[in-house]
């Protein structure tokens, strides 16, 4: 039997973030016997997936991480890794912050199809987001394929021009529609597991992140809890990150510490989709979200910022709102908006493509041929 074709995904690290679940939800549903992923990381620390990876017949190679000044001893260290291991059929990067460093790199060692893919239509803050927008400024011409999540993330990445022209290829953030799909009696039992069944619970999937304004759900849950005092409400905060111990006393701050729960990490994210009775995302930038996906798939009615693209709006559940607003008008929606019949919008989702069954047939064709159909 022949080898499988190997695709190389290079990221940040293999953590629990949007990027790498939607690949790792690719990778699951792939036949590995014809295509087989590798992961190129800039870290040294254990991830998330790493064992999954691992067991899934995947390979993680690691380079020191990019901190600018440390230009010239990133790109030896890439070279030497593309000398060493150029068997690769395609590079995808989606940290494209050094795409147009490495790409052209594994280009030079014979990777025959390099891919720069878009998952992002923001950056940091101060010079770190400077400095990433400088070293994106050509990366259109540097990658013989520009995939994209959204029209919004390849313009930040891209530029405008390279949109229109048309050198973009738009990629839902497909995902395991009926892993999310609604289910009456698994939405009891996560409810009394939480020990919710007679709260109203507000939900939120994210790391803990500037992009994703962790503040502003907490403002405008605060807010809510205000307005509707016979009501008790629960807000369930899903993920990690360096903003959580802000959080957590910001939390305190506005008196609802004992209403917020701090979740963590959670594999079967799904099930507590299932327990959430709105979904609520304020971020400051996004490319295309696959919570946004991933709750419109469980039925649930959504409030999100309107920085996020318009292409994830599948179904009449999203709502998109300004985040110049008081957290107070947020609030209000919410409490408008609170009842409305629960049902699963799995058929709706496959449908606008955001199926990772069906996408993984185009995906391998793609890595398979080295061409888009």
């Amino acid at each position: 039997m022949a080898e499988p074709i190997r695709v190389l995904h290079v990221l940040g690290n293999t953590q629990l973030g949007g990027a790498e679940s939607r690949v790792m939800d690719l990778y699951r549903h792939l036949d590995r016997e014809r295509v087989q992923f590798d992961f190129l990381v800039h870290t040294d620390q254990e991830g998330y997936f790493d064992q999954e990876i691992a067991d899934l017949g995947g390979r993680i190679f690691r380079v020191p991480r990019f901190r600018f000044y440390n230009y010239f001893a990133y790109r030896k260290a890439l070279v030497s890794f593309f000398q060493k291991n150029h068997q690769f059929r395609v590079v995808q990067g989606h940290m494209t912050s050094t795409a147009a460093v490495y790409l052209p790199i594994a280009k030079e060692a014979g990777v025959p199809v390099t891919v720069a893919h878009a998952r992002s239509a923001g950056v940091d803050r101060g010079l770190k987001g400077v400095l990433t927008r400088w070293m994106r400024r050509n990366l259109s011409g540097k990658a013989d394929y520009l995939f994209t999540c959204s029209r919004l993330a390849a313009v930040s990445v891209f530029g405008e021009h390279a949109v229109k022209e048309g050198k973009t290829i738009f990629i839902p953030n497909a995902i395991d529609c009926p892993l999310f799909s609604y289910n009456a009696l698994k939405r009891e039992e996560m409810r009394e597991k939480l020990g919710v069944k007679n709260q109203y619970v507000i939900g939120h999937v994210g790391r803990f992140h500037y992009a994703k304004n962790h503040e502003y759900v907490l403002r405008v849950f605060a807010a809510l809890c205000r307005m509707e005092k016979e009501r008790s409400f629960v807000l369930l905060l899903l993920g990690e990150g360096s903003g959580m111990d802000r959080a957590r006393e910001l939390a305190a701050e506005l008196g609802i510490e004992t209403k917020v729960r701090f979740l963590g990490n959670c594999r079967n994210v799904w099930d507590y989709y299932q327990a959430m009775d709105y979904f609520l995302y304020p971020s400051r930038y996004e490319g295309l979200p696959g919570t946004i996906v991933e709750a419109q798939t469980a039925g649930l009615r959504c409030l999100m910022s309107d920085t996020i693209c318009e292409e994830v709006a599948v179904t009449g559940l999203v709502t998109a709102m300004n985040i110049q607003e008081p957290p107070e008008k947020w609030a209000d929606y919410i409490k408008c908006t609170a009842g409305y019949e629960r049902r699963s919008y799995e058929q709706e989702m496959k449908s606008a493509g955001f199926d990772v069954s069906t996408q993984a047939e185009t995906m391998m064709s793609f890595y398979e041929t080295g061409e888009w159909k």
